[in-house]
């Protein structure tokens, strides 16, 4: 489970502080569910994930999760001045996985197809390339709940549909929340769904209920 406690968030700026992106977010994800994050664009729904995922933090409130969570698929994480390598071999050991490292690399090579350039410094990485890598690292690692913020549109058609694929089959053994602005892929692998307006996040136990109320509300 976890358990989400009146989490406020805003940004502040060169212009100063900005307005509430989330306001008093207060609910329980459930275990073994996996939920969609639906809202208009900058409704905040990738704010919300990074919280959940522990890679962005609450202004006000607080996260608790009674289970493992994974950080946003295919996001961050990576330093440029390693390499692809050394970066995979530091969150290998930050997992605790050193007994499995040699196990644990080789299936990143393998599925971010980097080949040479798995040695090179991620900052001479493409945007494609960076993805890669960080799919595969997220794939690297048993959690509950994975969380993606369109995942599965990382890199060129045939590694998205790769991706996809792996993506789906993890899904079968633990839950997700989701953002993606594809309707057919939210309705794919998940159940339930969170509707974020003005800040504002409303639970749904069923995802089309919660797609009904968004397309009636951008529609009216």
């Amino acid at each position: 489970m976890i358990l989400i406690e009146n989490v406020h968030k805003r940004y502040t700026t060169e212009h100063g502080v900005g307005e509430w992106v989330l306001r008093g977010v207060d609910m329980a994800i459930p275990s073994k569910q996996s939920v969609a994050l639906i809202g208009k664009n900058g409704a905040g729904k990738s704010t919300l994930l990074r919280i959940i995922g522990g890679i962005d933090f609450p202004t006000k409130g607080r996260v608790e999760r009674r289970c493992r969570v994974s950080w946003p698929m295919g996001a961050g994480g990576l330093e440029g001045t390693l390499t692809g390598k050394q970066n995979a071999k530091f969150v290998c050991r930050a997992h605790g996985h050193q007994n499995e490292l040699t196990d644990r690399l080789a299936f990143i090579q393998d599925f971010a197809e980097l080949g040479d350039a798995f040695n090179a410094p991620v900052r001479t990485y493409s945007s494609g390339m960076r993805s890669r890598l960080q799919f595969a690292l997220s794939l690297a690692f048993n959690f509950d709940v994975y969380i993606s913020d369109e995942v599965t549109s990382a890199g060129d058609a045939r590694f998205r549909k790769k991706a996809h694929d792996a993506f789906k089959n993890m899904a079968n053994r633990a839950s997700v929340i989701m953002v993606s602005h594809d309707e057919t892929t939210l309705k794919q692998f998940c159940q339930s769904a969170i509707w974020i307006d003005g800040g504002r996040a409303h639970w749904f136990d069923k995802i089309d209920d919660a797609l009904k109320v968004y397309k009636d509300k951008i529609l009216s």
